[in-house]
């Protein structure tokens, strides 16, 4: 991607609505824009706007094999609501079955290095296949979810997954989203309700206290930048 491609695209959709952002993108990369859902409340408050404004986006997941039946109950909800279809992308077979057989079925408890392997073989591997082909991947991250997030431009070129990345609520914080959320009548998952600020695989996720980091709640065992290997560089 070329430096003054990318500066020019930012310019583009500094000034506009995430609507017409997310529009002019799809007009300048026809068919190959790309939205993941992780069915969070920032993915909740974008599937909301690309359905309300029938933006040609296609709307994938990740189901990792683990996730919390609230998270997969939300799926088949935010489908029925907005009459769209979430293509869900799965780990391939044989590599779920050589993780389990290396490391066990919980072995991610054991080393940050066994956690890493269990969230390539499930997340991003998939990921992979799942962008293959696009130009533009639209992502639900804020700048204030963690410290690593909070550098990231709103339009940024991805090079380990060769594809733009526009991050549309980069800037909202988690009071404008709460809100959104609540004014638009937006499912989310109840998980939300009981301390379940981030949400990811059941067995690496936990309920956190008021004064806890947002991300705390994930892979709490480790003394880490608490990122799954979606959004490194």
């Amino acid at each position: 991607m070329k430096k003054n491609l990318l500066k020019d695209l930012s310019a583009r959709v500094e000034n506009l609505s995430i609507a017409e952002a997310i529009a002019q993108l799809c007009e300048l990369f026809p068919g190959k824009v790309v939205f993941s859902t992780s069915l969070g409340q920032e993915d909740q408050v974008i599937t909301e706007i690309i359905a309300k404004n029938n933006l040609p986006v296609k709307i994938f997941t990740l189901d990792t094999g683990r996730l919390f039946y609230e998270t997969l109950d939300l799926l088949s909800r935010t489908e029925s609501k907005y009459r769209i279809k979430i293509k869900p992308y799965y780990p391939t077979t044989s590599s779920v079955e050589n993780l389990v057989e290396d490391i066990g079925i919980n072995g991610f408890y054991d080393s940050p290095e066994n956690r890493k392997r269990c969230c390539f073989v499930r997340k991003v591997e998939p990921l992979k296949r799942a962008l293959e082909g696009n130009s533009v991947w639209i992502t639900g991250l804020r700048a204030e979810q963690s410290e690593n997030r909070s550098g990231m431009p709103k339009l940024e070129w991805d090079a380990g997954n060769q594809i733009m990345k526009f991050n549309p609520l980069l800037n909202w914080t988690m009071e404008d989203m709460l809100t959104y959320i609540k004014e638009n009548k937006i499912p989310y998952n109840p998980l939300h309700d009981k301390g379940f600020i981030s949400i990811g695989c059941a067995p690496c996720t936990r309920a956190i206290a008021p004064d806890e980091d947002p991300r705390a709640g994930r892979w709490w065992w480790e003394a880490s930048k608490k990122e799954c290997g979606l959004h490194i560089k």
